[in-house]
């Protein structure tokens, strides 16, 4: 092989279809060497080639002959000065940090780390860690992906499905047992099947860039198996691949995303640009830390130290323009080579601090609203991180969409029976405009979830008070005691009919309210099917039977049930509204675009809003009040819909509304009720029954003039008429 100069840009291993061409960023190194190996484990390079070119701090090399498959590594020169924020060691091979696929994440070694271990950090480990040293891929980057196109699934249609790739399939029948828990599996015909016949349009794939398992958890026979502790931007995670070729992890992706986007399933991916793998001073040096320490990550003033907004012992420091554009291009990369549709950021809020405060106007968001690849696909925030003042909920700016945590507080408080207020109920039920509405963004901008990776399950949900983490070998300390959760009356599996029902039920509840809540929903995979981690609600490090879905034992009934009630949103824009309610009269009606009812059929008051005790209202949602135009250019119309909530712990007597709000109500949906209940007709003022802890729909087709009545006319309201007052979440905020 031949070494010419090559070029600085791109960054990483490109291959050309005659060499490579690598380049690597480093401002304080004084020397780079580029190690190429011949297996995973190899214990000396096969070729080691000193870069002498230097271009804006960016160090690179052309190798002619080069090619795909090939495996390499950099040992990076420069001073071990941790008091000063340098941990250059030329003793270890280090990963490349635009690595398009790494072969092996290898075993845990004292050599991987840049100090001995037994002494403190100050100290430097001279010993060649190449053995152990996880190693870069060079790719081929061709790909046949024939028509492949965006599913483009506006937000107010979507229905997100977080899943991890491999606990989802792991145990799934009826496909190939050497592909479960991969790429592969995912994008197999019955496991996309069943995600269409639920109703998904968009699968949230849980970490799947390149990620290492923490040494302490090794140690005690544990994993880390949610993969938030990523060491490759770039790299599809190798334990997710099917096949044993060298970088083969990134054509098995690909083909992943093409078959979901055949089946018009979008893909987001839960990426974790806060932090990386190498934890605090006592981490070990694997790629960022021994190319330049102080050039990737956020020091404390003593510089020996990170600051750490993550909790897992280092932030990535996003006010660097190096640590921007790697974050930039890994995104960009991830849109226009892996044809991704979107991105949830884990602890967002981290890559949003300026100095020390989280800051909306930092350069993180202003890069991204101006980049016309990022700024155009789906971007979603945890809004918080651990540090002071960091949870940032209803603070990020236009074009992102949030997980709304008060949202999942809120409604786990109702259905619980704690003491809450309505008025936030009503906020959360209705898209929470008080963290949304002021800055110009939609209901879509909530994404509501009930349970995520992060907690219980919804099964464990109804089923533990208190969390049962034993099996991660910490004596249940670890995970939170604010769980919001209620057993039903016994703590964990029971044989009690009663009690079985109940949480049958409360299931569905939380269910229905999730599905029927204006924003977006997103559904943990197993929620749907009753999947049940034995009461831990912190489960990362637990790569079994605890956290993979079980097929076996899915409860069909609570499928069938999930599935219906998604196809019945996705038939009724009164659901999945695109603006705001306006709690005000529509155009030539008497009615509100929402209105809320006491069980006796009088509409609340001001005083009921604060009502800390009551458990238990109804909704009307009039289907002449959408305020939306649909492709066709006519204003979009629905039925309009009567929704009965009944936390209390007994049974209630609910009053329909009068003939105004509709002539004839059926019953569509009651989850304490049996199929035969699902189509039963009421008058207005006619009593419905609502059983202990359930929900009810009705449904009132609107009066045929109205509905079809065009959007010229309906453009043209009465200027005679003057709005009426009524208590709605429009109203709350105007008030507030």
């Amino acid at each position: 092989m031949t070494v010419y100069p090559g070029n600085p840009y791109p960054l990483g291993s490109y291959w050309d279809g005659k060499g490579v061409n690598f380049a690597l960023y480093s401002h304080h190194a004084t020397g780079v060497e580029l190690c190429l190996f011949d297996e995973a484990e190899g214990r000396n390079e096969s070729l080691k080639i000193r870069l002498s070119e230097r271009t804006h701090d960016i160090w690179h090399c052309y190798l002619e002959g080069c090619g795909p498959g090939q495996l390499y590594g950099f040992r990076v020169h420069g001073p071990y000065e941790p008091a000063n924020g340098h941990r250059f060691n030329p003793a270890k091979v280090l990963l490349d940090p635009y690595a398009k696929a790494i072969c092996s994440i290898g075993k845990w070694d004292d050599t991987l780390f840049g100090y001995t271990i037994g002494q403190d950090d100050l100290s430097c480990d001279t010993r060649d860690n190449a053995l152990a040293a996880p190693k870069s891929v060079v790719i081929d980057h061709s790909f046949d992906w024939e028509d492949d196109k965006p599913p483009l699934v506006a937000y107010y249609n979507t229905i997100i499905y977080e899943v991890h790739v491999k606990g989802f399939t792991k145990c799934f029948t009826g496909i190939p047992g050497n592909i479960r828990g991969t790429y592969a599996a995912l994008a197999h015909p019955k496991v996309i099947d069943y995600l269409k016949r639920l109703g998904i349009t968009t699968v949230e794939l849980m970490p799947v860039h390149q990620f290492l398992p923490d040494r302490h958890l090794v140690d005690k026979g544990l994993t880390n198996y949610w993969g938030y502790n990523t060491i490759g931007f770039f790299a599809p995670h190798i334990q997710f691949y099917s096949g044993k070729e060298h970088g083969g992890q990134v054509r098995e992706f690909k083909e992943m995303v093409k078959q979901l986007h055949k089946a018009g399933i979008e893909v987001i991916l839960d990426v974790v640009y806060n932090h990386t793998a190498e934890g605090n001073q006592m981490g070990p040096t694997l790629a960022y830390r021994g190319i330049d320490n102080s050039e990737y990550y956020r020091l404390a003033d003593d510089k020996r130290y990170y600051y750490d907004y993550t909790g897992t012992g280092n932030t990535l420091n996003a006010r660097l323009p190096n640590v921007l554009a790697l974050i930039m291009d890994s995104l960009r990369y991830w849109v226009t080579e892996m044809h991704v549709d979107g991105f949830r950021f884990d602890l967002a809020a981290a890559l949003a601090r300026e100095l020390n405060d989280v800051n909306r106007l930092s350069a993180f968001f202003s890069i991204i609203y101006q980049d016309p690849v990022i700024s155009r696909v789906k971007l979603i925030a945890e809004p918080w991180d651990v540090g002071e003042n960091g949870n940032q909920i209803g603070q990020f700016p236009p074009g992102w969409a949030e997980w709304n945590g008060k949202y999942r507080d809120c409604m786990r408080d109702y259905w619980r029976g704690a003491d809450s207020v309505l008025g936030e109920f009503a906020e959360r039920f209705t898209g929470s405009s008080d963290l949304y509405k002021n800055d110009n963004r939609n209901p879509t901008a909530s994404i509501n979830f009930v349970t995520a990776h992060d907690g219980f399950t919804l099964h464990d949900l109804v089923s533990y008070n208190g969390k049962h983490n034993e099996a991660n070998g910490e004596d249940n300390k670890d995970g939170t005691e604010d769980n919001r959760s209620w057993n039903c009356g016994a703590e964990g599996p029971t044989d009690d009919t009663a009690i079985i029902q109940l949480r049958g039920r409360q299931k569905k509840n939380f269910l229905a309210t999730l599905l029927l809540s204006q924003g977006v929903p997103m559904l943990l995979a197993g929620d749907e099917m009753g999947h049940t981690q034995r009461g831990n609600n912190n489960a990362y490090c637990q790569d079994n039977d605890i956290s993979w879905l079980d097929w076996s034992t899915a409860d069909q009934d609570l499928i069938e049930f999930t599935s219906r009630l998604i196809r019945f949103r996705k038939s009724h824009p009164a659901f999945s509204r695109k603006h705001w309610f306006k709690g005000k009269p529509i155009r030539r009606s008497d009615l509100n675009d929402i209105a809320w009812f006491l069980p006796d059929g009088n509409q609340m008051t001001d005083e009921h809003w604060n009502t800390g005790f009551a458990k238990s209202l109804g909704i009307f949602l009039y289907g002449d009040g959408l305020h939306s135009i649909g492709q066709d250019n006519q204003s979009l119309k629905d039925d309009s819909f009567y929704l009965i909530f009944n936390a209390h712990s007994g049974p209630l007597d609910f009053k329909l509304p009068d003939e105004q709000y509709g002539p004839k109500w059926t019953k569509c949906w009651d989850t304490s009720g049996s199929a035969a209940e699902r189509k039963k007709s009421y008058a207005p003022g006619d009593t419905v029954k609502a059983g202990e802890r359930c929900i009810i729909l009705l449904q009132a087709p609107l009066p045929v003039a109205r509905t079809r009545r065009s959007f010229a006319a309906a453009r043209s309201p009465r200027s005679d008429r003057k709005p009426t007052t009524a208590s709605s979440p429009g109203d709350l905020v105007q008030k507030a």
